[in-house]
């Protein structure tokens, strides 16, 4: 779990519940998809109250839905997931309206880029890690609109094809800054590592864009080519659902879902980069939050 990213943001949850509120804690790693049956189950016959299962990928073979039907008297909660049709009554989704951050972080990108072009590019072509880039895409193209200089956006079609292959994802970094992009935003898991690594090899002054958790202090080594990062907060999700039944509450079906109004995404402080940014687009930043928060700008829909 103590991969800097997606799952260790999510047991850190559990960890501040343990700490905070004293609840046991058992847990078991998925090294591979043919572990997620045998340790839901293993979570089941501890007696836990509530498991979580951490991923997308827990829709493989309709594992989640097998093992939340064959125990109905077991609570789950799925990050990343979904509940089936009709909803199970004991699966929770927590589920994260990230195109909201990215398109922050896509209007600072375009607005510190020297050379207008930015990039990205994902693990995988599924819908969590494209909501990141198309609210990315839009944010720049957003910056296009309000200030009439063009920005390009590179790499909407790129993907490592999973989270793991580091060579791959140093490669399409290495072709997005020779295309020009002096920012990358990797929805890929821990794989910024490798955009990192194609920056500085460049020696030029590109940055890059963190993921899931504030990648300039879970890895401050990266912290000097960290422009920010767009923060799915798992650790506030799990400690509130966790705290919530430990208050007394009943377990329920209703998704929970992270947004910039609930403080579940957000932008990361600006670190090393914060002398470098413009006091005018610190405040635009905020001034689009709050248009997002009160709908008045739709991340998803091209500006």
């Amino acid at each position: 779990w103590q991969d800097k990213s997606f799952n260790e943001s999510a047991y850190n949850g559990l960890l501040k519940a343990k700490a905070d509120l004293g609840v046991q804690l058992e847990d078991a790693e998925s090294h591979s998809p043919e572990d997620f049956t045998p340790n839901l189950e293993q979570m089941v016959g501890l007696g836990c109250n509530v498991t979580f299962a951490v991923g997308f990928n827990f829709s493989i073979n309709d594992v989640m839905f097998g093992i939340a039907e064959a125990n109905p008297e077991s609570d789950f909660v799925w990050i990343d997931g979904w509940n089936a049709e009709p909803p199970l009554e004991n699966i929770k989704p927590v589920q994260y309206a990230m195109a909201e951050s990215s398109f922050l972080a896509g209007y600072l990108a375009a607005a510190y880029s020297t050379t207008k072009t930015v990039g990205t590019y994902g693990g995988m072509d599924i819908d969590a890690v494209t909501v990141f880039m198309k609210g990315f895409e839009n944010g720049a193209k957003y910056y296009e609109k309000e200030t009439g200089t063009p920005v390009k956006v590179v790499g909407m079609t790129d993907f490592v094809q999973d989270f793991a292959n580091s060579g791959v994802a140093k490669s399409i970094s290495e072709g997005q800054l020779t295309a020009g992009a002096d920012v990358i935003f990797p929805v890929a898991g821990q794989l910024f590592t490798a955009t990192a690594e194609a920056i500085r090899e460049t020696g030029g002054d590109a940055v890059m864009i963190g993921v899931d958790q504030n990648v300039a202090v879970t890895v401050p080594e990266l912290a000097d080519v960290t422009l920010t990062s767009v923060e799915k907060r798992m650790t506030t999700a799990v400690f509130d659902i966790i705290k919530e039944l430990a208050d007394g509450g009943e377990f329920d079906s209703e998704a929970y879902v992270g947004t910039l109004e609930n403080d579940g995404t957000d932008l990361s402080e600006f670190g090393d980069f914060d002398s470098k940014i413009d006091a005018e687009v610190k405040t635009k930043l905020e001034e689009i939050k709050q248009a997002i928060i009160d709908g008045e700008i739709d991340p998803l829909a091209a500006p």
